[in-house]
């Protein structure tokens, strides 16, 4: 089982559903049902598992070429496993890689159905993208914003769960918001952690074409804008999310982003962009917590007043 959680980068992908929870509970303002919360949670399990899976099943050429040195390199916290890429270490076999996907496949179309069939095409051009993003490895660095566009699916299906028909203005808001999140947090440092396997294959990545010095001044831009944005989510909220809340997420922003960021800017080594990379990684799940708290709050204040009135 060892090799399939790794192909699918499991530990990683339990981090990213804090994201499209997050943004349930933010358009909601409240818990949804018991029933649609576990359909969800298994549906995101299902996507991501799915979708992380696709990555190395479409890259094994590449992922085989680029390692093909001095093997693997240590990767992150999030995803420390002599595993890391199953397929081009030829621990798992390419069919049984394939089988994997299209099971979880089937399981996340399924779930998307049952939540709003809308999802399903979201799951469909998100795994179109995810073959894209792989193909223009050797081809195009503007891949990144492709990977951007991924990571933003989960989210953005959470939310036509909880909302039948969101306001386009509040979903662009969300959808930038993560993108610079991705591009900055974890598209970038990805890549730079990987630059001399990338500059082996001759791979078009930002801090190979761009260097370290415009590769760092970019993630600092990206998370800044990103922490910025995070300020203005309240406005998607139906519950009063006020200055406690704009200060709570002001700090996962400042440590979990806008801090590993300058620092590996000033310092410019792929060790720190692995640092930031992992730090980022939680930042969904921080923001997750954030907005549980004030769901729960602002819960207590309504039954509160309710007995008042009683």
């Amino acid at each position: 089982m060892k090799p399939f959680l790794a192909l699918s980068r499991t530990t990683h992908g339990i981090l990213d559903i804090a994201a499209p929870a997050f943004c349930a509970l933010l358009w909601l303002g409240k818990f949804p049902p018991w029933q649609v919360i576990l359909l969800s949670l298994f549906t995101a399990f299902a996507g991501y598992t799915a979708i992380y899976a696709l990555n190395d099943l479409v890259g094994i050429r590449m992922d085989r070429e680029k390692f093909s040195g001095e093997g693997i390199n240590q990767g992150y916290a999030v995803e420390a496993s002599d595993m890391r890429y199953p397929l081009a270490q030829h621990v798992l076999g390419y069919r049984s890689g394939l089988i994997w996907f299209f099971f979880w496949f089937v399981l996340a179309f399924i779930g998307a159905y049952l939540l709003n069939p809308a999802i399903i095409v979201i799951l469909v051009a998100a795994t179109g993208l995810e073959i894209i993003y792989c193909l223009l490895f050797k081809v195009t660095y503007l891949r990144t914003l492709v990977s951007g566009l991924v990571k933003v699916s989960g989210p953005l299906a959470a939310v036509f769960v909880v909302a039948a028909n969101p306001p386009w203005r509040l979903l662009l808001l969300q959808i930038m918001w993560l993108l610079f999140w991705e591009v900055g947090g974890q598209n970038i440092p990805a890549d730079w952690n990987d630059v001399e396997e990338d500059k082996r294959v001759n791979a078009k990545t930002i801090p190979l074409l761009f260097g370290t010095e415009k590769a760092g001044l970019i993630v600092v831009i990206s998370l800044t804008l990103s922490t910025i944005m995070s300020l203005f989510l309240p406005l998607i909220s139906p519950i009063r999310l006020g200055l406690p809340y704009l200060l709570a997420s002001l700090l996962a922003g400042y440590f979990l982003l806008l801090k590993p960021g300058f620092q590996l800017y000033q310092s410019r080594e792929s060790r720190q962009a692995a640092k930031l990379f992992d730090k980022a990684s939680y930042y969904p799940l921080a923001q997750l917590l954030i907005i549980v708290f004030f769901v729960v709050y602002a819960g207590y204040l309504h039954q509160s007043i309710g007995f008042g009135k009683f």
